[in-house]
């Protein structure tokens, strides 16, 4: 019997390190470098767990990046006693390194504009994703207002540090096989 179907793109070993690797450095950006703030309803927090997760989404794709961001900063919420937020935080933090990831795979003109332009978006699926889940969460249309400039300040100091260092990390990662 023959099929016709396209195979699978397997996943190499070192795919699977990469991904691992920037769970684990989304995870520890965000449950180690973090500050609560105390504005809001729920306060909010701002945390470094953005920078790991722009660098593997702009370095190695837009799987890599949702699945750093999703994972890793779900598995925080978990393990930080915000498990109520795990769901919302691997669908919304998911979509923000799949945004980076494909906005920024393959580009050769103008890709610093393009990192603008998707940290740019992830900020915005960033707000958009966690007033919803805060309305569902919390019944409430106001409060959610009191977490978007923790979002706003923790996701521009987060694309102002991988602005910087992304392409170095790059120049390593192509150097190393990786890439």
């Amino acid at each position: 019997m023959q099929t016709n179907a396209i195979p699978a793109k397997r996943i190499q070993t070192k795919e699977l390190v990469v991904d691992a690797l920037f769970i684990a450095l989304t995870f520890v950006f965000t449950a180690f470098i973090n500050v609560r703030l105390p504005i809001g309803g729920n306060g909010g927090l701002i945390h470094l767990g953005n920078i790991p997760l722009f660098i593997a989404a702009i370095i190695f794709g837009k799987r890599t990046g949702a699945l750093a961001g999703g994972i890793g900063m779900a598995l925080f919420d978990l393990m930080s006693g915000w498990s109520t937020w795990a769901p919302f935080t691997l669908i919304i933090v998911g979509l923000m390194g799949f945004a980076v990831g494909a906005m920024t795979e393959n580009r050769k003109e103008h890709k610093r504009l393009w990192y603008i332009a998707a940290m740019v978006v992830a900020l915005i699926i960033k707000i958009v994703g966690y007033y919803i889940a805060e309305i569902i969460l919390y019944g409430n249309w106001l409060a959610p207002l009191g977490s978007i400039p923790g979002n706003i300040i923790q996701v521009t100091f987060a694309a102002i540090v991988a602005f910087i260092i992304v392409d170095p990390l790059k120049v390593i990662a192509r150097k190393a096989g990786l890439i």
